[in-house]
């Protein structure tokens, strides 16, 4: 039986960073967070991401691509949001298999 994790509400730890940087901070919480419930960025399935400013989608995608295989793009949405709390520029939820036992 295929096991599932859903992750949710991921937030930068380091709100002075500009996207790209709350970016790979976000996505790096995700991978570290991933390895130890047993899982990897390449089986990640699903991802939506809550950004406040949805004209800084660029900064975050180079952020995501240098995360995911080319081969591995899991499905996703962008979706703008009013507000995240001070100075949080993305929140991001997701959706993995678990590939082993944690």
């Amino acid at each position: 039986m295929q096991a599932f994790l859903y992750i949710g509400g991921i937030v930068p730890e380091d709100v002075s960073q500009d996207m790209s940087g709350q970016a790979n901070d976000v996505l790096g919480q995700l991978s570290r967070l991933l390895e130890a419930l047993g899982s990897d960025m390449a089986n990640v399935l699903q991802v939506t991401i809550f950004m406040r400013d949805l004209s800084e989608k660029a900064a975050f995608n180079a952020a995501w691509k240098a995360h995911f295989a080319g081969a591995h793009l899991p499905a996703r949405a962008a979706v703008g949001v009013a507000d995240l709390g001070p100075n949080v520029k993305l929140e991001m939820t997701a959706i993995a298999a678990r590939v082993s036992a944690a």
